[in-house]
């Protein structure tokens, strides 16, 4: 782990010791340095899940990735640091209108203050900050918040526990997870089917994002939007050379010519 380059990429210059404030600091740092992007995947190339493509990738050369990079470069960091972390597989319920298959990543961190939910890789409305586990607690990120909750119970319900995001109508569902420990070939089979099935959504469509404290930035094939908690404001882009002026200008990354962008 390359980790002074790491701290350099984030922009985090505090401090290293395993403490549940490092972590928080170290998870905002990331969640609003590294954008949240599928690129690769439009443009035909694989996804390395491998710790030195990651660095390549994230580190060297300042892009983002989906939850299996973020979280995978983000475990190695903190373990790297001295943290004891768990990583774990989610079934995504954030807007959906089926049951779908457990292909999103997280982790667990034990930190002198307990046990936390660290996620620097969900997109959407996911974490700023990691989240106290299993004791219910609301954690206000800025203007979002967030609690970890016990699943609900029923035939056929095998979520222990569900990450949820506090609306005006009320508590919404982002994942439900279970604590069985993922190894890396777990998550090399999600991927394959994440990156490459044709019903995917990253193989569908185009997705860059990145939030900030203030707001979120959202690039969803043509639709530009950004949401401040409150409001979200949208426009739509008129062709492919302005989605890459958007790409390279508003998200800092490098915009190929061999983009496909679905429109």
């Amino acid at each position: 782990m390359h980790l002074d380059a790491y701290l350099q990429r984030i922009g985090y210059i505090g401090d290293l010791g395993s403490s549940a404030s490092v972590l928080e600091a170290l998870h905002l740092a990331h969640a609003t340095h590294i954008p949240f992007e599928n690129l690769d995947i439009l443009r035909g190339l694989p996804i390395r899940l491998d710790l030195d493509s990651l660095q390549r990738k994230l580190v060297d050369g300042r892009r983002g990735g989906y939850c299996y990079e973020h979280n995978l470069l983000f475990a190695a960091v903190l373990e790297e640091i001295g943290f004891s972390v768990t990583r774990l597989a989610a079934r995504v319920r954030y807007r959906a209108t089926s049951v779908l298959p457990r292909t999103h990543m997280l982790l667990l961190v034990d930190t002198d203050a307990g046990r936390w939910l660290a996620d620097v890789g969900f997109g959407a409305e996911g974490l700023l900050q990691p989240v106290p586990f299993d004791s219910g607690q609301e954690s206000k990120q800025f203007a979002w918040t967030y609690r970890v909750t016990p699943g609900p119970k029923g035939p056929g319900l095998r979520d222990a526990w569900v990450l949820q995001s506090k609306h005006a109508e009320g508590w919404l569902d982002m994942y439900g997870f279970t604590l069985e420990p993922q190894l890396l070939v777990d998550y090399e089979v999600a991927n394959h089917f994440t990156s490459t099935h044709p019903e995917s959504r990253f193989v569908k469509g185009l997705t860059v994002q990145l939030p900030r404290p203030e707001a979120r930035t959202a690039l969803r094939n043509r639709e530009l939007s950004v949401d401040d908690g409150t409001t979200v404001t949208a426009r739509m882009l008129a062709d492919g050379d302005a989605i890459r002026r958007v790409i390279a200008e508003t998200f800092g990354l490098p915009a190929p010519s061999d983009l496909r962008i679905p429109c």
